[in-house]
């Protein structure tokens, strides 16, 4: 891997993607920030459960079901909107340690066993979403790092103070991008400071998985249009007409209910 380079900044970093060896088999620096960012977002859900009166015993229980779930998930929505590859190499359909998986299909993954989980403990799944919801931005905004240190995941050409440069083999050359790994983790962590601190006040259920959703969803749309790895469905990014889709239905919801309570009140 070729060195990073901010010159704007006066910065150079070089990482190498392994950061040991166990046994001859490599660990990767990813798979470590991966494994950070979910490990917070679990602390943070266990103290938020007991805050609410949620037994952590079924947080751990919603990780067990639900982070085996949301990785099958990731690679199902990965290999589906790549399938122009993989329908060529059905070898590696499995091959995730090769990379290759879609937050999107995690994040349908993780809500739907946490959908079916309430259902059959007959616990309110906005109470789980609620509790959930903050942690998954602060391991969105500390997993971004991972795509820092594979040199993947940025955006097209720019000039700005802060465009990272990296060297692009199919160019033979450095080039300088945005570095949008970095615009989506600072506002992953924006957002979740937010969650947190509107989680006190929210003004219903399910309100924080809602602005979650909502929140995620406008920094994806602007964020996506400026990579250039995005999956398409035919001419369309899929990543951002999903996150538009979540804004407009999120953003409605929050609408309508905060109307349907300031007409409640004033019946009363």
């Amino acid at each position: 891997m070729y060195p990073i380079r901010f010159p704007g900044i006066g910065l150079e970093c070089n990482i190498n993607p392994v950061a040991f060896s166990v046994l001859g088999k490599p660990i990767y620096w990813y798979g470590i920030i991966i494994a950070i960012g979910f490990a917070l977002a679990v602390c943070y859900a266990v103290r938020e459960a007991k805050r609410v009166g949620l037994g952590s015993d079924t947080l751990m229980d919603l990780v067990l079901i639900g982070a085996p779930t949301a990785i099958i998930c990731a690679r199902v929505y990965y290999v589906i909107f790549s399938w122009d590859y993989y329908g060529q190499h059905p070898g590696e359909i499995i091959a995730i340690w090769k990379g290759g998986i879609a937050i999107y299909g995690g994040l349908i993954g993780a809500f739907s066993a946490a959908a079916v989980y309430a259902k059959v403990k007959k616990i309110s799944l906005t109470t789980i979403l609620d509790v959930t919801a903050p942690g998954f931005l602060l391991a969105q905004g500390i997993g971004r790092w991972g795509n820092f240190v594979n040199q993947e995941a940025f955006g097209g050409p720019t000039s700005l103070p802060w465009r990272m440069e990296l060297f692009l083999p199919e160019q033979n050359a450095y080039v300088a991008v945005h570095p949008t790994f970095l615009y989506e983790s600072l506002w992953n962590l924006v957002g979740f400071g937010l969650l947190v601190a509107l989680r006190k006040k929210k003004p219903f259920d399910g309100f924080i998985f809602y602005a979650y959703l909502l929140w995620y969803g406008l920094g994806r749309v602007w964020i996506e249009g400026l990579r250039t790895d995005s999956l398409y469905l035919g001419p369309l990014r899929v990543s951002q007409w999903l996150a538009g889709v979540c804004v407009l239905v999120c953003g409605t919801v929050i609408l309508l209910k905060l109307y349907r309570g300031k007409c409640e009140i004033s019946h009363k």
